[in-house]
């Protein structure tokens, strides 16, 4: 079984062309979907919250990954602190899920900073899903209902799209009117061989 790691900034289209690859009956991991839902943990929870200076929880005592976000996103030693925290979780439950994916010739893992984590040592290539700074901020804006400005911060702290899909094996260019559909079926019809 080949193991493919799908990386792109935010707002390039990581989810769309996650849903086209299940759509083509391809199985994908998406690591922020799996990472969620560690924050229901107690154990887990603590951890992050020895990380922080202030509270990151709320009156309710689930975590506020909004306030998390924002310490993050303004301190890349805490992103970084919590990036250690959460990855390998997610690489375990990789494995495992990866166990459970038998007879299958190939295998996605989406990761919006797999590079940023080193986690492309771990795959066996790396598609790069690719937009232009612009209409992502666009999209985002409209998704999102935020400023530019606290979207160009969030992107400062990913690795820019061009390098990665420089890195990259294959490319997946996500214009509207762009046949995604095409380009996904044609890199895992090249995966299987």
């Amino acid at each position: 079984m080949k193991r493919i790691g799908l990386t792109g900034g935010i707002g390039c289209g990581k989810s769309t062309v996650v849903a086209e690859l299940r759509r083509q009956g391809v199985p994908c991991f998406v690591a922020d979907e799996v990472a969620r839902a560690y924050y229901d943990d107690p154990d887990f929870v603590a951890q992050v919250q020895s990380l922080f200076d202030s509270p990151v929880l709320t009156a309710d005592g689930k975590v506020n990954r909004k306030a998390i976000a924002a310490a993050v996103f303004s301190d890349k030693s805490k992103l970084q602190h919590l990036n250690a925290l959460i990855h390998p979780r997610v690489m375990h439950d990789f494995e495992r899920w990866c166990n459970q994916q038998q007879g299958q010739p190939v295998v996605f893992f989406e990761s919006a900073i797999l590079y940023e984590c080193g986690l492309e040592k771990a795959m066996d290539a790396v598609v790069a899903v690719y937009l232009e700074k612009e209409e992502r901020i666009r999209r985002l804006m409209v998704r999102d209902h935020c400023a530019a400005e606290a979207i160009e911060a969030r992107m400062r702290n990913q690795m820019p799209d061009e390098e990665k899909a420089m890195r990259a094996d294959y490319v997946i260019l996500n214009y509207e009117g762009n046949p995604r559909a095409r380009q996904v079926r044609r890199i895992v019809e090249l995966l299987i061989g």
